[in-house]
């Protein structure tokens, strides 16, 4: 949130207007490449991702119908099985065999992975810098132009019917379906409060979606600027507040949509009188502090007074620091689940210790190292490692605070525009790597429930979840020495800590 939420020369004619056209497809490609660096690894790691977003709806369509359609699909198949003859169940069988072979080839074709997700974003950045080289410097044509042709020739790609592209059009229309599940009247929930049903809460795929949304806040508002720049082109457009107001509510969207949601989550706190429902207030006032930096950042650009720009400056300042502080300590307690209360993992006669070798720790009576820090940074299951997970947390403050490279703008970029980039590109970064620590959280807090196991595992081996993943003998993975009872407690859970 905190790195991309300053706007570029927006405003007269130049290469300013024209590098801002040029940034939202060039980091929503990013992003695009991005996420595919995220599926890799969830897969790398054993992390079923799908199932760990799509959980809470599961539950909802469950909830909705009063059963549970496995178990319904379940005894129809036991009760076909006993009325058929054993004819016609050896052709059942050839014939379910077949079509389960004809489902995997195209659940296979259709199925989002890694690489088909690098190769779309690397077509997509050869087919920007084609249409682009070719409207301006081979058509004469102009910037405005270059993109509109870049975006028809991508909606044109994605709409002939190519079973090779299918997986493309899937995806697109799972977005926009949750984009319009994000206004889903689910939200208002006042009427919960004289009604016997509760209302729903707000899946964890909406709330990852608008996460995500909040960190191209600014591609909206380079998109409402390219409506400002067509509306009055040839001219450019003029320096008047009224032409950041519609560029500036677009931005604002994402915030205010996620701080609804949090909103939304208060209301049924308060009508369970949950004790924790303070958490989502907080929550919507994190968001409410991401939208004033880009409003002040974009109201800067109209200012012509050198003295009032100077106390602009200064407030803005001191609004980017405060979101990213604020931001940064929820994505480490909050979305990550570290150091929420480290005191429970430090008993005085325990301590950190490899997992290799907590097997020899009940048979040696050696004297132990005194407790680490790990125990009060790093939860006590760690998906991807403590060294992964600590490399995350660093490089995710540093890009909360990328926006102190304007102090060295002049020495690093050739123009505003382009730090406006770079900001971009790395807010799109961190949201990656954020993705990561907040994906394994959420899996972890489902599989604590036993219904939320069985979801996830889609089978009888409660293992199989919890299964080591990567072993590396340069792997140092701190855990809590457990003794008696408790270590077999532990053992159910123990590959959540690789």
């Amino acid at each position: 949130m905190s790195s991309g939420q300053e706007v570029g020369e927006i405003f007269g004619a130049g290469t300013g207007p024209a590098t801002a056209l040029l940034r939202s497809p060039t980091v929503i490609i990013a992003a695009v490449g991005l996420w595919g660096m995220n599926v890799y690894l969830f897969k790398l790691f054993g992390i079923d991702y799908e199932k760990v977003l799509m959980l809470d709806l599961l539950k909802e369509r469950r909830e909705a119908a009063g059963e549970n359609p496995r178990v319904v699909t379940s005894n129809a198949r036991q009760n076909n099985n006993h009325t058929e003859d054993d004819s016609s169940s050896e052709t059942s069988t050839h014939n379910s065999r077949r079509r389960s072979h004809n489902n995997n080839l195209n659940s296979s074709s259709q199925e989002v992975t890694a690489s088909k997700l690098v190769i779309f974003s690397l077509s997509l950045l050869a087919l920007l810098h084609f249409s682009t080289k070719l409207y301006i410097n081979i058509l004469d044509g102009s910037t405005i132009g270059a993109i509109f042709a870049f975006y028809t020739a991508v909606f044109i790609g994605i709409a002939l019917p190519l079973e090779s592209t299918k997986w493309i059009r899937l995806a697109c229309g799972t977005v926009g379906h949750r984009a319009l599940e994000l206004i889903h009247p689910r939200c208002f929930c006042l009427s919960g409060a004289t009604s016997s049903v509760m209302p729903r809460a707000v899946p964890f795929i909406d709330v990852f979606f608008a996460d995500a949304m909040c960190s191209l806040s600014k591609v909206f508002f380079d998109w409402g600027m390219l409506w400002h720049l067509a509306w009055h082109y040839p001219e450019p457009v003029p320096t008047e507040l009224h032409s950041i107001l519609i560029p500036s509510v677009v931005a604002s969207l994402p915030y205010l949509i996620r701080a609804r949601q949090c909103l939304v989550m208060y209301t049924i706190g308060f009508l369970k009188n949950d004790p924790k429902k303070y958490q989502h207030m907080l929550n919507a006032i994190k968001y409410s502090t991401s939208l004033w930096p880009l409003c002040v950042s974009a109201y800067e650009k109209t200012v012509n007074s050198e003295a009032e720009k100077a106390t602009l400056e200064k407030i803005l300042i001191a609004l980017l620091a405060i979101n990213s502080t604020y931001s940064l300590a929820w994505d480490i307690v909050m979305d990550w689940g570290m150091m929420q209360n480290p005191q429970q993992f430090m008993p005085v006669p325990e301590t950190c210790v490899p997992n290799s070798s907590a097997a020899n720790l009940s048979s040696t009576s050696k004297a132990l190292p005194a407790p680490t820090c790990a125990h009060a940074v790093l939860r006590p299951r760690l998906r991807f490692g403590a060294v992964t997970s600590i490399a995350i947390l660093v490089v995710d403050t540093i890009l909360r605070y990328s926006w102190l490279l304007r102090f060295y703008e002049h020495n690093l970029f050739p123009s505003n525009d382009e730090y406006i980039l770079c900001t971009q590109f790395l807010e799109a970064v961190r949201r990656a790597l954020w993705n990561l620590l907040r994906v394994e959280w959420e899996n972890i807090k489902q599989a604590q429930s036993k219904e939320a196991e069985d979801d996830l595992t889609g089978s009888t081996d409660e293992e199989s979840e919890y299964n080591p993943f990567i072993k590396s003998p340069n792997s140092m993975e701190m855990t809590p020495r457990v003794n008696g009872s408790s270590g077999q407690k532990k053992d159910r859970h123990h590959g959540l800590s690789k």
